[in-house]
């Protein structure tokens, strides 16, 4: 026998509506059922929630912490520099002559002009050292093995495209440091096996440095790593979803009794 329901105070009782009183709806339910709303047009004719609920809803392996979360540090980093570079584009003219010149204009002239240069600066160097811890997690928790292997191959490659961001972009700033350094970066280049030698005239667009070289190195830092980090990325992130995380190599899969039999 079921007990009765305590009864409910009046005070939260709705009050009683008057006569031709309209009912009242809160603003934020309003804007709530909108959202609601605008979402599931979208879902209808695209059918992202599948998608969405395969990645955001799966399984992680017991013990997993804060040495996970390097990877999404990574990402971050690299839409922080994405956004950050675009904003750099707009004041940047890629030329021997007014590159410094737009430089120091963006940095001392421009509101919050140096603000987001260093923000560009610095966040290079801190994803190239996300990356390499993000690498080193992996190579140490032994996630590189089968059926991970792919997924290991990509990670050297997005390496290899941050390394190459970085050695593009110190360049741009065109002033005496960015200038000898990059020489030095492309002769030591040039001294590679086979490709070597191609590989610097490639970059320098020719037999010495100008105005081709600096076009060069803007069109591949703004265009050509980026968009190559961009696709690694998504497959990356599509294998990490498929294939799932391993979990530290300090647990071990507990034995059910059928298998101790």
């Amino acid at each position: 026998m079921k007990l009765p329901l305590p009864p409910v105070p009046d005070a939260l009782k709705p009050k009683p509506k008057r006569p031709g009183e309209a009912e009242r709806v809160h603003p934020l339910d309003q804007v709530k059922e909108a959202g609601v709303a605008t979402v599931d047009w979208v879902d209808e004719r695209t059918s992202l929630s599948g998608g969405l609920r395969w990645v955001m809803f799966r399984k992680v392996p017991k013990g997993t912490n804060w040495f996970y979360t390097l990877g999404s540090a990574s990402l971050f980093a690299f839409l922080s520099q994405a956004v950050t570079g675009v904003f750099l584009a707009m004041y940047y003219d890629p030329s021997i002559t007014n590159a410094y010149e737009s430089t120091r204009h963006l940095t001392n002239e421009v509101f919050l002009g140096e603000f987001v240069r260093g923000m560009h600066r610095w966040g290079s160097s801190v994803m190239v050292i996300l990356v390499f811890l993000h690498m080193a997690r992996t190579f140490f928790f032994g996630a590189y093995k089968y059926p991970r292997e792919l997924n290991w191959i990509i990670g050297v490659v997005l390496l290899i495209l941050t390394m190459t961001m970085s050695f593009t972009g110190y360049l741009l700033p065109f002033d005496q440091r960015s200038y000898w350094a990059t020489v030095v970066g492309v002769n030591i280049n040039g001294t590679g096996p086979l490709v070597g030698p191609f590989l610097s005239d490639f970059l320098r667009g020719g037999a010495e440095f100008g105005s081709t070289t600096l076009s060069r190195f803007y069109a591949i830092h703004m265009l050509l790593v980026p968009g190559g980090i961009a696709a690694m990325i998504g497959a990356h992130l599509y294998l990490v979803t498929r294939l799932g995380t391993t979990a530290p190599p300090w647990l071990r899969a507990k034995r059910s009794d059928e298998d101790a039999v």
